[in-house]
Parts: C-alpha cells; sequence; structure tokens
C-alpha cells in the first residue's frame, strides 16, 4: 500500500515558496502522491474553510510538476460540474502529457452552494452533471490520438451511496473523505455489495484521511481515522491496509490556519509515518 499527502493550497501564508516547499519535502520522503483541493469562487461559504489565497489545482500542480520529479500529482477532489467536460479533459490530458504520465484526476459533485451560483451551475443538478461530464470526459480521452490519457486514473469521491455508486459505475477507484474506523469497514462491504448489484468489478479502495497528530490519545467514539497519536494513526492506516486499500492520502490541515505558516510541526508527523511506512516494506 503507498501513502500520498494532501497539500493545502489556501488560505494566508500559502504562496509559490511555500507550495515549492511542500512539494520538495513530500518527494523528499518518499511518499508516492501530492494531491491539492479544487475551489474557483472563493465565496463566504468556502472561504470558512479554505481562505483566500486559493490556488487553482491544474495550474499548481503543472507548475509543480516542473519543481519535482517522480511523485504522483492529482485532485482531492475536482468539483466536476464547475469546468466544461472538454476543457477539464484538455487540461488533465495536458497536465498528464507534461508530468510524465503521473496525474490522478480525483474528482467530486461539490458542497459549496454558494460557490455554484457564483459560477451559474445548478447546485441541485450537481450529481447528473457529475455523470454526465465523466462520461464525456472519458469519450474525449478515448477520441484523443495525441495523448495518452488511458493511464489517467479516476478516483471518484463521496461517502454516500450515491458516491460509491459513481464510483462503481465511472471511476477507476473510491476516494472516501474523512470517516471513522467502523464507517469504513461498513461502506467496503456496501462498496463490494453495489459493485455486485450493478455486475462491474469493484473498484480500488483509495481512502483520504486526516493526520493531525496528539500528544494523548482520542478516546471519543466519534474519533475519525487518522486522528490521535502517532500510535493511533497508523493503526488506522494498518486497518486500512487490510481493508485492500491500494493507497491512503494522509490529510496534514487540521482547521489551524496558523499551521499553515509554520508546516514544521506537521512535516514532522508525516516523517515519522513515511519511516513507518519504509520500515514496512522493508520487512
Amino acid at each position: 500500500m503507498k501513502l500520498g499527502v494532501n497539500v493545502p493550497n489556501f488560505g494566508p501564508g500559502t504562496d509559490p515558496d511555500m507550495l515549492r516547499r511542500w512539494a520538495q519535502t513530500i518527494e523528499g520522503f518518499g511518499f508516492d502522491l501530492l494531491m491539492v483541493s479544487d475551489h474557483i469562487a472563493v465565496t463566504p461559504d468556502v472561504a470558512e474553510q479554505y481562505p483566500a489565497p486559493f490556488y487553482e489545482p491544474f495550474t499548481t500542480l503543472s507548475w509543480l510538476a516542473g519543481v519535482t520529479h517522480r511523485v504522483r500529482l492529482g485532485t482531492t477532489v475536482l468539483i466536476v460540474p464547475y469546468r466544461h467536460p472538454l476543457l477539464t479533459a484538455r487540461m488533465a490530458a495536458n497536465l498528464n502529457r507534461l508530468s510524465g504520465g503521473r496525474l490522478v484526476l480525483g474528482v467530486g459533485v461539490g458542497w459549496a452552494r454558494q460557490e455554484f451560483e457564483a459560477l451559474g451551475v445548478p447546485f441541485r443538478r450537481r450529481g447528473a452533471l457529475t455523470d454526465e461530464y465523466l462520461r464525456a470526459i472519458r469519450d474525449a480521452w478515448r477520441d484523443t490520438d495525441d495523448y495518452d490519457t488511458a493511464a489517467i486514473p479516476i478516483w471518484v469521491g463521496g461517502n454516500s451511496d450515491a458516491g460509491i455508486r459513481r464510483a462503481v459505475l465511472l471511476g477507476d477507484a473510491w476516494h472516501p473523505l474523512r470517516f471513522t474506523p467502523g464507517w469504513l469497514v461498513e461502506a467496503v462491504g456496501r462498496l463490494k455489495s453495489t459493485a455486485d448489484e450493478l455486475g462491474r468489478p469493484v473498484p480500488a479502495l483509495m481512502p483520504r484521511i486526516a493526520v493531525p497528530e496528539t500528544r494523548e490519545a482520542v478516546t471519543d467514539p466519534e474519533r475519525l481515522a487518522g486522528v490521535g497519536t502517532l500510535d493511533q494513526i497508523i493503526a488506522d492506516i494498518e486497518q486500512i491496509r487490510l481493508l485492500g486499500a491500494d493507497t491512503v492520502l494522509l490529510d496534514p490541515f487540521n482547521g489551524d490556519l496558523a499551521e499553515i505558516r509554520r508546516p514544521e510541526r506537521a512535516w514532522q508527523t508525516l516523517a515519522a509515518l513515511a519511516a513507518y511506512q519504509k520500515s514496512q516494506e522493508d520487512r
């Protein structure tokens, strides 16, 4: 199982130098994947959680491709209805080619109602639009001869039954975000039963977990996977490994905007997890 990191591409203190430092640190630790988030219009509902500046993912990842060499680059998650599908297909194909085939396209339906309004996209149709656009993106790639797009994996986000169904029908992997350990066990069962019901292969499991390390063990029964001491985080990663995950994405952002300016604490946790991962590979 591989590990990746969700790098904050937003908030006060985020600038080109900080993004470069994040990318080169993650690659230096030996992580397999670097991902960033997606917002276009930083409306009040977005800014409450992800304040400006917010670096758009395609342009940001294209730039980061030039300052890294090995690490895969992706979106967690690209809000599919925000862009015309042919534009998304072309930008993804270009980025994949320019980066040497390193793109992972994580996708989702979105949640920020005000941002949908600002972009003139009907919020209530976001699920149907996502399904329609994903099919159009795949069709565009199939009809394109000048880029090797067949190798771009699509990870479908969404913890709902609709998200699971979308992953089975339209994705290469299911990419659930922020959950309790017990919920994921039950949800993997739903993923398999949905695939059986639809007569489709079970998509790969590629979850994202928060990793705010704490000094004391977190005993709350509603504790999210990845929240707690280093031992708790490692135990959660191991449980996810046993569920058959191919990659786990680690999200070090804990809501504290001050830590965006001072990422050293997050890097310390990530370095420990990278060392643990290497020890498992060497066994």
